[in-house]
């Protein structure tokens, strides 16, 4: 070992490495937070620009250097404007305690229950092409856009969404927002998403269903009331044309349980043992 590098793991004492430690793991939460969302495409210009920055400083260039540490300083300026719905998001996990943590909403056979009534009623209504907006809450709360529509509170069954999303009711043309295995409020309004990049055909459910999974982490299902065509927003993110199978797989890992509990730990070791 060079005697350079000895000497400098020699001066690393071991609050060193936990506090290297922390960073990491508070940088990899952070990523987890910015994963398929736009922000991410961001950060990789962002960090573009920074190794930029270092490499034309490195060799020399100063007028490209000049320009580019005053892009960089511009940048971060902005990044609280282009990062809204990324830092909002992230100042909600961290006031309900869930940065290092994520919630149990529902056991299994509970999630196994929801997904089965949603698939049920989502056939339905694609197959007579009424159009739905339905709204998973997860770990951010919806309460906000409960308020703008009619609270329900009612257990979820395929019979009950289809009878709330009937043609020329007053609840057909809003969201309706799932807490749980409940539904909390029905004839929500959603913001719309601000991406231009969308294809034209895509109406104002499903730039509603994008715009809320923009801004929070719900899950958004949406039955196009043109097509019948199911769709799933998640994190800005639209995935389209789901069949029964492709919808259930796509709900079923989201709502699974997180967490192990103690006598399905209790059972394993003695199973090990």
């Amino acid at each position: 070992m060079p005697i350079q590098l000895r000497g400098l793991l020699s001066t690393i004492s071991f609050l060193d490495l936990v506090d290297i430690l922390i960073v990491a793991f508070i940088l990899y939460k952070l990523y987890v937070l910015l994963k398929d969302t736009r922000a991410i495409t961001l950060v990789k210009g962002l960090f573009v620009l920074l190794i930029l920055t270092m490499v034309s400083n490195w060799l020399g260039l100063n007028v490209i250097y000049w320009l580019l540490q005053k892009t960089v300083t511009l940048v971060f300026v902005a990044l609280p404007l282009v990062f809204q719905p990324e830092l909002r998001r992230t100042l909600e996990h961290l006031g309900q305690g869930k940065l290092f943590g994520r919630s149990v909403f529902l056991n299994v056979e509970e999630a196994k229950s929801l997904v089965n009534e949603l698939d049920k009623a989502v056939t339905v209504l694609a197959q007579n092409k009424i159009g739905a907006l339905i709204v998973l809450e997860r770990e951010t709360g919806l309460n906000d856009y409960c308020a703008t529509g009619i609270q329900i509170d009612g257990l979820v069954t395929s019979e009950f969404l289809i009878n709330v999303f009937i043609p020329n009711t007053p609840l057909h043309d809003g969201a309706a927002i799932i807490r749980g295995n409940r539904m909390v409020s029905a004839g929500c309004l959603l913001p719309l998403t601000e991406d231009r990049t969308l294809s034209k055909e895509l109406g104002t459910r499903h730039r509603a269903a994008i715009g809320i999974s923009e801004q929070s982490d719900a899950i958004v299902v949406v039955v196009s009331e043109e097509t019948g065509t199911v769709s799933i927003a998640r994190s800005g993110r639209l995935i389209r044309h789901l069949d029964s199978e492709k919808l259930k797989q796509n709900l079923k890992p989201l709502f699974a349980t997180r967490q192990t509990n103690v006598t399905d730990m209790f059972s394993k070791w003695r199973h090990n043992k």
